[in-house]
């Protein structure tokens, strides 16, 4: 299934998100950066992969850990298709998003999917995003010049990747220790954009009788909502407007719901002043402090606005 992406797509996903990072919604400065015209968000590819896997699913799920990386940028009018590959277990998956460029086919996210199945009456899925068993997720961080990034779930400890040992470094004013944060409810009229946007209508996510036959109390957020709060935060506040998201891991601990106060935040770990890279821990709890979403970015700086000077 191909689709076509356009800039009102790129549009529509920044006022849902927030993130109006003006690589994805201002031509004339993205065509001033290395991508030369404005990419689409990494959470709006998201989405598409969760819409992919409803419609391979054919029931309703929760997601438990993602893997996300953007080794290409994704272009308005870029003819999409998601690839998905079922793993050893049934609740794993390769994904992907693939775009033919001048008769070449160019992956332009690569990644992994583990996913809890919610049959109708079964609230076996609602144990399964609070962080039970021990699934894997992809080790995005390889080679001598990254930092690890999640390697499973349960190994981030809130201080662990503050206290890695990593020279101090300072790019635009960057350093680690910076920490930016952002609340949010998310609304019925969210989630139904969301679902209209990326094509993905999980009936736990558009439906509150099928959430509540899984024993959720109502309907449940998407992943690409929730890891889009860290979007908003990249993109626009720390590193800031014309970060780059390279590398996204994502662990699903317990799920969230419209209404439900949430708060975002992000901290530096790791600058690498030389590859313009910024490592970040992102996180997303409820009012009590509880963890709802656990990850690490990593994101490119060169285009911000701030250094371009």
């Amino acid at each position: 299934m191909k689709r076509v992406v356009t800039q009102q797509d790129f549009d529509r996903f920044a006022a849902l998100s927030r993130d109006d990072n003006p690589i994805h919604c201002d031509p004339a400065f993205a065509r001033g950066t290395h991508f030369g015209a404005t990419v689409a968000h990494g959470m709006f590819l998201y989405g598409l992969i969760c819409g992919a896997l409803t419609r391979r699913l054919a029931a309703p799920w929760l997601p438990v850990a993602q893997t996300l990386m953007f080794p290409a940028p994704t272009f308005a009018g870029d003819a999409t298709s998601v690839r998905l590959g079922a793993r050893e277990s049934a609740q794993a998956f390769d994904v992907g998003i693939v775009v033919e460029r001048a008769g070449r086919m160019t992956d332009t996210v690569i990644g992994e999917s583990v996913v809890a199945r919610a049959a109708d009456g079964a609230a076996g899925a609602a144990g399964a995003a609070n962080g039970d068993g021990d699934p894997d997720t992809l080790p995005l961080g390889t080679g001598p010049d990254t930092v690890p990034l999640v390697a499973r779930p349960g190994a981030i400890e809130p201080t662990a990747l503050a206290s890695r040992e990593t020279p101090p470094a300072s790019l635009f004013g960057i350093a680690p220790g910076q920490r930016a944060k952002a609340t949010r409810r998310f609304d019925a009229g969210d989630l139904d954009e969301y679902a209209d946007l990326c094509g993905d209508a999980n009936p736990l996510v558009v439906e509150t009788a099928a959430a509540r036959r899984a024993g959720l109390p109502a309907r449940v957020v998407p992943g690409p909502l929730l890891a889009g709060m860290f979007s908003d935060l990249l993109g626009t506040k720390l590193p800031g407007r014309g970060t780059g998201w390279m590398k996204q891991s994502l662990r699903f601990l317990r799920p969230a719901h419209p209404g439900q106060a949430l708060q975002a935040t992000v901290e530096v770990v790791r600058v690498r002043a030389d590859k313009q890279l910024v490592n970040l821990r992102s996180t997303v709890r409820d009012v009590t402090g509880a963890l709802l979403v656990d990850g690490e970015s990593l994101v490119l700086v060169r285009n911000l606005e701030r250094g371009r000077g």
